[in-house]
Parts: structure tokens; sequence; C-alpha cells
């Protein structure tokens, strides 16, 4: 009796099973052997991280990456620094500088599997690794998991290491690319692990990778807003879902594996008492699927709780970050089948009452073609957050009030700004050339290790 099919289906044992493959990986080093290893992307620029010939399938993705604004003149050029950002208080007079505070929203990530003219996969940067709200927070689940420094946890913009284990099979081709939407440069560390294979998976089994961003800002929700969350005048049937939330919606054969999900709830009573539903195939009403709540369908109870469980759980807590919450749910254990056509809804409040900024990556497998996924635009992603406007002394009258010496400095500290400005955007486009010429190399690179492998059968 062949034990193959065991040992191919269980994780800590598949590594026993011998297969014909080859392992190889995409990253963005330097490959003139010196230590600039972040990929520079232009704002309006889009950079191809890995453009791979098949079969096979990515097994990994580790992602480093930064966006910094310059707020004023640096002691260090970074002509001469060495390094992607300045990571030094900017109390200590060396630098001024931030963190974008909204480019995990701005930046966005798209793959394509085989000959998909679009993209099957489209998010934010931030919300394909479950880092909702473009805020920093440290959680780890089975196929995602994000690293923050203590000093950045639950910053808008805060710096965070991300890693995907999800794997993204193909047969002909994997193409994956960065989209810097914002204002600033955007720099991008990565590791793209890959394995190929011989020969094709079976069309008749193969299924693709997908993911795809959601917003609605506010939901449609019916009700004002003194209109108290389990409140009596709640108690409106819905009996079809269809003012719904959706969170997906495809055509095909497939597997919805799960979602993360972003809310800022602005009545500050509670967001999460809304029912799942999902219709599946030629489901009217009830759906094949119909919950309870919201925290029940992210497998909580009596609220949310401050924990992050291998398949589902909270990133970030509203008792944390007042208003703010980020949970998920991963269908790993448990897929949700599909064989023409699937809708995953939830409502927003009971019965769709509540007006709150709502959020959420999907991520399904699925048949090509795929849907054509689009994504809103920067303006209508970016996340809503608290902001301090600083008092101005740009009125002329204040201004007339400055001595001389107190003019002066304000003007040194103009030029010094220009100078240092000028000498970083010189150092970010040859950052920026180098990297397109490393995702040239990068493609020659594969296509070696390809051929290499392919001669090895022989």
């Amino acid at each position: 009796m062949s034990t193959s099919a065991f040992l191919d289906g269980d994780l800590l044992s598949s590594a026993a099973q011998r297969k014909t493959a080859r392992t190889a990986r995409i990253s963005s080093w330097d490959q003139t052997g010196l230590n600039e290893d972040a990929w520079v992307v232009l704002p309006g620029k889009t950079a191809v991280l890995a453009d791979i010939e098949g079969p096979g399938k990515i097994t990994h993705l580790w992602f480093v990456q930064t966006c910094r604004r310059i707020l004023g003149p640096g002691l260090i050029p970074y002509s001469k620094s060495g390094v992607a950002m300045m990571e030094i208080h900017n109390a200590l007079g060396l630098n001024y500088e931030e963190s974008d505070p909204d480019y995990y929203r701005k930046v966005i990530i798209k793959m394509y599997w085989d000959d998909s003219e679009t993209p099957n996969v489209v998010a934010p940067i931030g919300d394909f690794f479950c880092l909702g709200h473009s805020m920093a927070a440290n959680f780890q689940s089975l196929p995602f998991t994000v690293s923050v420094k203590p000093s950045e946890e639950k910053k808008f913009g805060g710096a965070a290491a991300f890693n995907c284990y999800l794997p993204m099979p193909f047969n002909k081709r994997a193409r994956i690319e960065i989209e810097n939407q914002g204002e600033d440069a955007y720099f991008q560390y990565f590791y793209i692990d890959y394995e190929l294979r011989p020969a094709a998976f079976d069309p008749n089994e193969i299924l693709y990778f997908h993911a795809h961003w959601r917003r609605e800002n506010p939901t449609n929700g019916w009700a004002p807003d003194n209109m108290q969350t389990n409140s009596l005048e709640t108690q409106v049937p819905n009996l079809d879902g269809k003012g719904n939330y959706t969170i997906l919606e495809t055509t095909g054969s497939g597997t919805y594996i799960g979602c993360n999900h972003s809310v800022l709830h602005f009545q500050g009573t509670w967001w999460g008492e809304g029912d799942d539903m999902i219709f599946i195939d030629d489901d009217e009403w009830p759906p094949s699927m119909h919950g309870t709540g919201g925290e029940d369908y992210f497998t909580q109870g009596w609220g949310m709780q401050k924990n992050a469980y291998p398949f589902c759980g909270t990133i970030i807590h509203e008792e944390d970050v007042p208003g703010y919450q980020v949970s998920y749910r991963w269908h790993l254990p448990d897929p949700v089948r599909f064989n023409s056509k699937i809708k995953v809804t939830l409502e927003h409040g009971h019965a769709n009452h509540l007006r709150d900024d709502w959020s959420t990556t999907a991520y399904w497998y699925q048949t090509l073609p795929g849907p054509r996924l689009e994504i809103p635009s920067v303006a209508l992603r970016l996340p809503n957050r608290p902001q301090v406007q600083p008092p101005s002394l740009a009125d002329p009258q204040t201004r007339r009030n400055l001595s001389e010496l107190q003019k002066e400095k304000i003007e040194q500290r103009d030029e010094r700004m220009k100078a240092f400005v000028d000498d970083r955007n010189q150092w970010l486009e040859r950052r920026s050339l180098a990297s397109v010429e490393r995702s040239k190399l990068n493609i020659e690179h594969a296509k070696k290790i390809r051929k290499a492998f392919l001669d090895s059968l022989k």
C-alpha cells in the first residue's frame, strides 16, 4: 500500500516524502556583493519582484519595507550613509524624518498566474499581510505572521516584517509586482521562495491562489448614530442578506480559505452583532452557511478577545486602540468549497444598522480565468486616523517680528534642506535603476535554475 497520499497531505511529514522538485529563491539581495539589499520603487513606478516560468509553486513570502518622509535636513547625507532609513530618534538632531503613516495602504501588491492578463491578487501591501488600518501590530497564525518592534507597535505606518506561507501553484508562469501609488520612495526587502516541478499540475485539479481587498467607508447602515447596538429598535428581520457587507463574490470552482477584517466603529458600543452568511452555488434563502454574529464567525464569543490562534483571532483589539479592531479567520482545516460561484457576506450590525468603516482581504483558490479584480483609488484606501495640525509660521505678521538672526537661521535651514533632499533624490534614482536591473537579473537567474533542474532529469 502506497504512503504517498498520507505523506503528501501532512505538514510535518511531507518533508520525509521523496519528490522530484527543485527549491529556489528570488530575493532583493545586492548582486554587486555590497549591502544595498533594499529595492527602491519611486512614486508612480511598478517593480517586478518575480517572473518565474513554471510549473512550480511559491511556498513562502518574506517582506520588510519602509517609506520615509523627510521633514528636515539630516547631518548624514543618504549617499554616504549606506542604509535605507535613519533609525535614529529625531530628538537627537541628527535627522528629521518619519514613516508615512498611510503607506501600507498606498502601495499595492499584485500577482498573476499563467495567462492571466489582470491580477489574481490585488491588495494594499499591509492588508494583504493582515496589517489593517496601516497600523503595525504583532500577530501569529498558521498562514501569516507579522513581527513588530515594541517601539513600533500600534503605530500607523510602523515598521514590520511580514511572512506568508500559503502555497501558490502555477503551471506556466508566476509574476509578482509592487506598485507605489504614494508620494514618496518605497523600499522593499523580500524573499520569494518557490519550488519547480518537472510536470504540470493536472488542469482538472489545480486551483490558483487569489486575494482581493474591499472597503466600505462607511457601511450602508440604516440607523442613526444614537441608536444603540442591541437596543429594541434594532430588532429588524434580515431574511435575504442583500444589504450585507460582501467579503468575496466570484464565479468558478474553488475553495474559500478565509479573510482578515478591519473595522473602525464610530458609535462606541459594539460593532460585531452582524451574522455571517455564505451563499454557495445556487443558494437562494437561506444560504448554505448562516452564522450568529461577527465574533462568532471569527470563532470567539462574548465579543472579541485579545488572542491570536493558528486559524482565528485578534490582531488589534478595540480595548487597546479604542474603536479599531482587526480580526482574522482561516478556513484551512474546514475549507469552504464551491463548484460554480460563492458570495461571502457579513452583516454590519444586526440587520445592517451600523455605519462603520469596514475593509477586508479575502483569500481563496479557484479555477482560471478568475474574476477581474479592481481596487479603489488611493484617496479611497487611506485609513481613518486622528490627525493634529501644528500652528503655522507662514503668517506674514509673524515673519515681520523675527530678528535678522532668526531669519538667517530659517534661510540656512531651507538651503540645507534643499541640498539634503537633492542628494537623497540622486541616491534614490541610482537605487531605483539598480533595482530595475536586479529584477532583470533575477528573471534570468530563475531561468538558469529551471534549465539546470530540467537538465538534471534527463
